[in-house]
């Protein structure tokens, strides 16, 4: 219990330097812009594809709900650099899907918009005079991006109360929170970092501890259907992206030196293979590649499926209600059932995929540093 507790004290403020090297890398620091006023009118009829896509794919607004035929909205700030200037507005001022007029430095026009289909669909464009469409520099505060500052500053509160725990209660049995955050430190340290990568776990466990809890907690946070918790951070390809590409970055180059002597020579296979054409050594160099690959793919992939099949389950009340007030009745009992317990499996998928990911981060992370005589 002692070693544990002086454990955990060590890495604590790892894990938080960690954290804040990981949010600025995703973020940009610039303050939110908020605003409710909207005057869309609600469709008569609910289009399921634009609602569950709306969920889990990134915008420069975050709706929060519909209240008698009008949206309510978080406007986000758009920040894009185009033709040596920054340009920084709100993204109320494509309200209506109509583009946003200024000016540059020299009096002349600039126009931005938000193409709904194209190349560019969905994304800040600047309008050329010709018409065409360029893609600036986009700095842009995105609901994805404010997803993540709550989550982040919601993990350094938490290891900051937990930290003062162990300050104020020395060696004494953990409580409150302490409890419920010291088993999974404690969980990440014995069953995945010392048993995958050995004696050199100190080295690369403030990530690991960092990567699981970030991953955890954004997992947890996008089950909760309101502002300003509901973003789908970690079903968004380019965070899951980022993420492996600091294990990609992390392997490459703590790597020892048996670990790239194993992959242009790999130990166990027939010359045949290796010489005169180096066919296991492209394989192995190739799989280094996919290695990162596979892992933004793997969370990616499941988050955003569990959260399509919740909201597919919400929709067919809707779409059964207008065809049949009798039909939306009958469904919606079922239809909120099954979402509930696809909900509570979601839960499990929270920790599973945390856990999936820090695992196999420390399974590269031990080939990588194991020595030619501990193979």
């Amino acid at each position: 219990m002692k070693n544990n507790i002086s454990f955990v004290r060590k890495y604590i403020l790892n894990a938080i330097t960690c954290l804040f090297v990981m949010s600025f890398t995703f973020l940009n620091p610039i303050d939110t812009f908020a605003s409710n006023d909207d005057n869309h009118e609600v469709e008569e009829k609910i289009d399921a594809g634009e609602l569950i896509f709306d969920h889990i794919l990134d915008s420069y607004d975050w709706h929060i709900c519909t209240w008698k035929g009008k949206h309510i909205s978080v406007y986000l700030p758009i920040i894009v650099h185009s033709e040596g200037e920054l340009y920084s507005f709100s993204s109320k001022n494509f309200h209506h899907h109509h583009p946003y007029h200024t000016k540059d430095k020299h009096g002349n026009d600039v126009i931005f918009d938000i193409p709904e289909e194209g190349k560019y669909a969905g994304k800040v464009v600047r309008v050329m005079d010709d018409g065409t469409h360029i893609r600036p520099l986009d700095f842009s505060i995105t609901k994805t991006v404010c997803g993540i500052f709550i989550s982040c500053t919601l993990l350094v509160v938490i290891f900051l109360l937990v930290a003062k725990g162990y300050r104020e209660r020395g060696e004494k049995s953990p409580k409150g929170i302490q409890s419920l955050i010291e088993p999974l430190i404690i969980h990440v340290r014995d069953d995945i970092a010392k048993p995958n990568i050995g004696k050199h776990y100190e080295i690369y466990f403030p990530y690991l501890l960092t990567v699981f809890f970030f991953i955890f907690i954004n997992n947890l946070l996008g089950l909760i259907p309101f502002f300003p918790f509901g973003a789908n951070v970690t079903g968004n390809i380019a965070v899951t992206a980022v993420l492996a590409l600091f294990t990609f970055f992390i392997t490459t180059f703590t790597g020892k030196k048996h670990y790239y002597k194993d992959i242009f020579n790999t130990p166990g296979v027939p010359w045949w293979l290796k010489f005169p054409l180096p066919l296991m050594p492209l394989v192995e160099v190739v799989g280094c590649f996919v290695k990162p690959v596979v892992l933004a793919i793997r969370l990616f992939a499941n988050i955003t499926a569990g959260h399509i099949v919740v909201l597919g389950f919400i929709c067919m009340i809707f779409i059964l209600g207008e065809m049949s007030a009798m039909a939306g009745g009958a469904i919606s009992v079922v239809s909120l059932l099954l979402a509930i317990f696809v909900d509570c499996l979601e839960l499990l998928v929270a920790y599973i995929q945390a856990y999936v990911f820090t695992l196999l981060s420390a399974i590269y992370f031990g080939a990588a540093a194991k020595e030619e005589h501990e193979h």
